[in-house]
This record gives C-alpha cells, sequence and structure tokens, in this order.
C-alpha cells in the first residue's frame, strides 16, 4: 500500500485532503513533529484501518488560527480503527482487532503513566508531559483524520472491542470513546457530580453535551446547560436537560435561580475554554468569562471541572496577556468560596473501559445526545465549516464507507 488520504490543516480556516502517505512504525519528519522525535522506532505500535474519527472542538482552535500549529499538520486526535499490521514487539493485540484509542499517547512505562496519569506521560513529548495525535505542540504524532494511522505502545493503550459484529452495530457510540465521551465524563466526575446534584455545564458544544449526559448517568438531579447558540440548547433540551440561553440573558445566576429556586450549583463543568465569550447579545471575546461565571454560580465548598482547553499560546488572544494564556480569572472568588479546581486533559484510559460497557449494554446514549453525524473523508472541509457556524452536531468521518 502506498496511498493515504487525510485532512490537513494549511491556514486559518481552510483544511483540504492530501495524500500523506502510508505510514510506517517509525514516526518520521513532517509538519509540527518535534525533532527530538524523528525517527523515533515504535515496534511496540500498530497500524490502523481507520473506522471513524471524529472532528473535536479543539481541532477547530486550530483551524481558527488561535494556535501555533504549521501548515500541513495532519489533523485528528479522535480514532477507532481495525489493525491491519501489528509491530514486532506487540503481544496482546491481533490483525483484526476493532480497537479504541485514547487520545492521550501514553508509553505505560513512566511514573505519571503507572499512577493512571496517562494524560501527562513522561516519554512521548519532548518538549513537556502529555502528547496528542495531530496536535500542535505535542510531540508530532501524526492525525487520524485519514484512512491509516500509526499507533504506538499498542498492547497498553489500546482498547478492543469484544465483538466486532456488536461493536459495529454500535460504531457511532463508541467512536466516542476516544475522547468527548471520556472527556465529558472526566468533567463531571472532577466536578464532584453525584446522586441528587444540581449541575451547571457550560457550553453546549459536543464535549457540553458529553458531560451533561455523563452528570445524568452519575445521577444528577438538575443538569443545567448555558450557551449563546440557541439550537445547541435545543439538543441539549432533547434528552432532559434544563438549558439557559446567555446571549439573550446573560444574567446566569437569576435563570439558574428561576430553575432551582437559589441562584446557585453543587457543582459546575467548563466545556468551553480559551476562546470563550462574554455573555449577551453584542458581547465580545472574554476569555475568562466562563472560569468566573461558574466560580459565581458554584456554592461555597462546590468542585469545578475544567476540561474546556486553556493554551499556554494563542495568537489571536484578545490582549498580550491573554496571547500567552494568562487570563483576569477572579481567583479571589473561588479561593474565598473554598472551590476545588480540576484542569488538564482527560486521562482517558481511567474512564473508557467502564464507558465502553455503559454503551454496550445500552446504558448511555452518547451518540444521540451529541447528534452524531457521519460525513466521509472528502466532507471533512465542509464538516468543519459547519462545525465552525455552531451546527449542532457531532462530525464522524467515515473513510472507508463501513458505517451503516
Amino acid at each position: 500500500m502506498s496511498g493515504n488520504r487525510a485532512v490537513a490543516y494549511m491556514k486559518p480556516g481552510k483544511v483540504e485532503i492530501q495524500d500523506i502517505g502510508y505510514p510506517d512504525l517509525v514516526l518520521r519528519d513532517g509538519p509540527g513533529v518535534n525533532p527530538l522525535n524523528v525517527g523515533r522506532k515504535c515496534n511496540h505500535g500498530v497500524i490502523l484501518k481507520v473506522v471513524t474519527t471524529n472532528i473535536c472542538g479543539s481541532d477547530q482552535h486550530m483551524v481558527r488560527g488561535r494556535t501555533t500549529a504549521p501548515t500541513g499538520l495532519v489533523l485528528g486526535h479522535e480514532i477507532t480503527g481495525e489493525v491491519i499490521e501489528v509491530g514486532s514487539d506487540v503481544e496482546f493485540i491481533k490483525k483484526g482487532d476493532l480497537v479504541s484509542v485514547p487520545f492521550n499517547i501514553a508509553c505505560g512505562r513512566c511514573r505519571s503513566c503507572k499512577e493512571r496519569d496517562t494524560h501527562i506521560c513522561e516519554n512521548v513529548n519532548p518538549d513537556r508531559p502529555g502528547s496528542a495525535y495531530g496536535y500542535v505542540d505535542m510531540g508530532g504524532w501524526v492525525g487520524g483524520q485519514s484512512e491509516y494511522v500509526m499507533v504506538p505502545y499498542a498492547d497498553f493503550q489500546l482498547l478492543k472491542f469484544p465483538d466486532k459484529d456488536q461493536a459495529m452495530e454500535k460504531i457511532k457510540d463508541l467512536t466516542m470513546l476516544s475522547d468527548i465521551f471520556p472527556t465529558g465524563y472526566h468533567g463531571a466526575v472532577s466536578a464532584g457530580v453525584k446522586p441528587g446534584s444540581t449541575v451547571y455545564i457550560a457550553g453546549a458544544g459536543p464535549v457540553g453535551l458529553a458531560a451533561a449526559h455523563s452528570a445524568q448517568l452519575l445521577g444528577a438531579a438538575v443538569v443545567i446547560v448555558g450557551d449563546l447558540n440557541g439550537e445547541r440548547l435545543q439538543q441539549a433540551k432533547s434528552f432532559g436537560c434544563e438549558t439557559v440561553n446567555l446571549r439573550e440573558y446573560p444574567d446566569l445566576g437569576e435563570q439558574i435561580e428561576q430553575i432551582l429556586g437559589v441562584p446557585e450549583v453543587d457543582c459546575a463543568v467548563d466545556c468551553v475554554g480559551f476562546e470563550a465569550s462574554g455573555h449577551g447579545a453584542n458581547a465580545g471575546e472574554a476569555p475568562a468569562t466562563v472560569l468566573n461565571s461558574i466560580m459565581t454560580v458554584t456554592r461555597a465548598g462546590g468542585r469545578l471541572g475544567i476540561p474546556g482547553l486553556y493554551v499556554t499560546g494563542d495568537p489571536g488572544g484578545i490582549d498580550e496577556d491573554a496571547r500567552i494564556g494568562t487570563l483576569k480569572v477572579r481567583l479571589g472568588l473561588g479561593w474565598a468560596k473554598a472551590h476545588t479546581f480540576v484542569t488538564g486533559q482527560t486521562p482517558v484510559m481511567k474512564y473508557h473501559r467502564d464507558l465502553m460497557a455503559a454503551i454496550l449494554s445500552g446504558r448511555a446514549q452518547i451518540a444521540k445526545a451529541v447528534n452524531a453525524t457521519v460525513i466521509s473523508l472528502e466532507d471533512a472541509p465542509r464538516g468543519y465549516q459547519e462545525f465552525d457556524q455552531g451546527a449542532a452536531r457531532k462530525y464522524v468521518i467515515d473513510p472507508h464507507g463501513l458505517v451503516k
């Protein structure tokens, strides 16, 4: 085999389909690859035929030009695929296995991995702990919005589906295990959601919807989702969430009080991140808005889960501070209310097996919650455009036409 079409970032607002060549078990030089990773041998890895690969809001930050992503970077960190080649050091994963790939790349051998902190693996990114496929400053591992992809450390990382036929019947749900479902679930767990909790979810994009569904699975009494996009809020309503439209009614506490009788919740989850907007009809970008608002409406002693992405470099930041990730956060308010903050990438491997079981048993309906919408690889540029315009969908790319 020699061909391998993939989605590549070209410039702000533009992606295109390119032939990047069939992968092998070596990390070759290319756009965004850390020089210290070039030539890295991966006999512990596998080659996957990609079955599904999803467009993520984190990808959109790069495509909007809000990161230092280089031209030609192959995108895609949400990957599900069939194993078609195994490295000489792979013992337990076999050809033909259908697997979910955690978006965190983790070696399984460092202190962080041994402590289940696979989101901050110390051996895969020469710049800092933590890595991911197809993402800026994450070591340069090639993304999986493609027909084929190489995945390292296969025995440790890959989640094998027990029955391929059953898995393909539920593939639109199972494709969410690589990132969005564990990320939403991690946000809810980090916020301390438990039976009877009242929960505020900031953001009705796919991660926010996944967090809302996760809060329901964890037994929350009331889940309130806030956003500026009415179509996305309707999607949240479709599976039983209360909603607040912060474009039409900017006072968050007042809207929560109308729902709960008090202007506060037990816990909150930030699923927006650094491209946050101020509240109200004419508000502009205000990157600390969500962090400050969730502190305001979360009760004293409450917890804040923050899976929303914050970066150390934002070329499009509204001021010099924002361009290096320095935001005007009311830390004194959080300190006075004794809040607990949990931030950072999601350690997918802590959750994906349990969430797989929830999907296969019918307990979790994540594809319905996020409105999973299957498109071809050729339609990926259109998917990026529609998603950027606020479509209430989670786009699932099907490179080989395998999804029913």
